[in-house]
């Protein structure tokens, strides 16, 4: 799974912001650290929905100005487990 984060530039870096998951809001000094800031934060964000025993927002389609930032094969499989394990109640 990939989830299209935007990465706006500010000043002294950029801020991350991914609007599949509104919670996943992070900044990084450069585009390199931005980069590592989205995946921690997303992965941050998977854990609040796993413990709240959420469903998880399926990543959209990228748009321009976006990069697709991806989850870890193993938190992939527990999102789908998860969000089908709501699904039958």
């Amino acid at each position: 799974m990939k989830y299209p984060a935007r990465f706006t530039p500010e000043t002294g870096g950029f801020v991350v912001t991914f609007r599949d998951i509104p919670e996943a809001i992070t900044q990084g000094d450069d585009e390199p650290d931005a980069i590592i800031m989205a995946k921690d934060v997303l992965l941050s964000s998977m854990e609040v929905y796993f413990d709240e025993k959420r469903k998880v927002p399926s990543p959209s389609p990228a748009r321009r100005g976006e990069r697709l930032i991806p989850l870890p094969a193993s938190v992939s499989a527990k999102v789908l487990l998860l969000n089908e394990m709501l699904t039958r109640g």
